[in-house]
């Protein structure tokens, strides 16, 4: 299977050229997007599509708790057990089709999101 990334050449770019806060940043919007199709889908009663998107989200998670670098930000331990809170939750909410826990979790992932957006959009200063 080919990669949504891969089929379309300007995302393709779009993904080579951006900055790391950038990047964060998409991935922090498509887990949003993808929290929020899982919830509506299992409000639809469409357990089948709800569990392919939270599981989408869970790889996500994953993806960022892996690359997050503990030895750099005194708050990364805090963000870490965040990042293991919200994979629970969202395997619990697949696990028992439950749209309202999948809501409570992507209503704490959206201003984190924010945040990293502000932050990413910050000029670099000088160390």
């Amino acid at each position: 299977m080919t990669s949504p990334a891969l089929r379309n050449p300007y995302l393709n770019d779009s993904i080579n050229t951006a900055s790391p806060g950038r990047l964060l940043v998409m991935l922090y919007d498509r887990l949003v997007l993808d929290v929020a199709q899982g919830e509506e889908a299992l409000l639809a009663g469409d357990r089948t599509t709800g569990s392919d998107r939270l599981q989408h989200a869970q790889e996500i998670i994953i993806e960022l708790r892996s690359t997050l670098d503990m030895s750099v930000w005194s708050g990364a331990a805090g963000l870490a057990a965040l990042y293991a809170y919200w994979l629970t939750e969202l395997i619990g909410a697949n696990v028992s089709g439950d749209a309202a826990r999948a809501r409570l979790v992507r209503e704490q992932i959206e201003p984190v999101r924010d945040a990293w957006r502000e932050a990413a959009a910050q000029p670099a200063t000088a160390g």
